[in-house]
């Protein structure tokens, strides 16, 4: 059985949880909160080099997940490795993340919104939604994948949920203290940010980040749609 975490991040790519929600999990380690990640495409699509082998790419992605992970203090990295444009809402992935959450029992789960309109990565969208699924009602009930009682993941009830990339902003994050090291993070993900000038890609970013904070007694804020596991 692994040792219980307090936040799960599922990410469908390596480096969207860094665009996401890394001034705020780089924030929670600090707070003396685990954080682990679970990232579910291998990213193997990722590249505009039409010269890049999927196969180099997914290592390189790897390398840059776990760089930009240790940037902010995350646990563990799990690596599902589905192919990237190829998640499906399927009965083997939800069993997939229930047996996750089971296992490490967190009270937070974190991943995209997956009801975002239009524009939106399939990839996140499905990623949203079977995390949503596994967490509700899933993990939860004991009748759900009686095969993984057997083998001793009892089931669990997650807190609360956050959702990145929402266009139903009900909760910020200060990370005023913590964007720097969100950047640092950012920046691990060179395949995918590499040819942005640094300064560029900061000042972007920064400028997000202070849109989400507007009204707020701090600087700079993420923002998630929070909904509270109430059944």
């Amino acid at each position: 059985m692994a040792k219980p975490a307090q936040v799960m991040v599922v990410t469908p790519h390596p480096d969207d949880a860094e665009f996401g929600v890394a001034g705020t999990a780089a924030r929670w380690v600090r707070e003396g909160r685990e954080v682990i990640y679970v990232v579910c495409t291998n990213g193997d699509k990722g590249a505009s080099d039409v010269n890049v082998k999927p196969g180099k790419l997914v290592k390189t992605r790897e390398q840059e997940q776990l760089a930009a992970a240790n940037m902010l203090g995350v646990r563990e990295v799990v690596f599902l490795r589905h192919p990237d444009q190829g998640l499906e809402d399927t009965p083997e992935f939800r069993k997939q993340l229930v047996r996750l959450i089971r296992m490490y029992r967190p009270e937070t789960v974190v991943t995209a919104d997956p009801y975002r309109r239009y524009f939106w990565h399939r990839d996140h969208r499905i990623t949203g939604q079977v995390t949503l699924d596994a967490v509700f009602p899933y993990a939860r009930d004991h009748l759900a994948y009686p095969e993984l009682m057997m083998n001793g993941l009892q089931p669990h009830k997650v807190r609360e949920m956050l959702f990145w990339g929402s266009e139903d902003v009900n909760w910020c994050s200060d990370i005023t203290d913590t964007f720097d090291t969100k950047m640092a993070a950012l920046l691990c993900h060179q395949s995918q940010v590499g040819q942005i000038p640094s300064s560029l890609l900061e000042g972007w970013l920064r400028q997000r980040c202070k849109e989400m904070a507007e009204g707020r007694d701090f600087e700079l804020a993420e923002g998630f749609h929070r909904a509270e596991v109430l059944y």
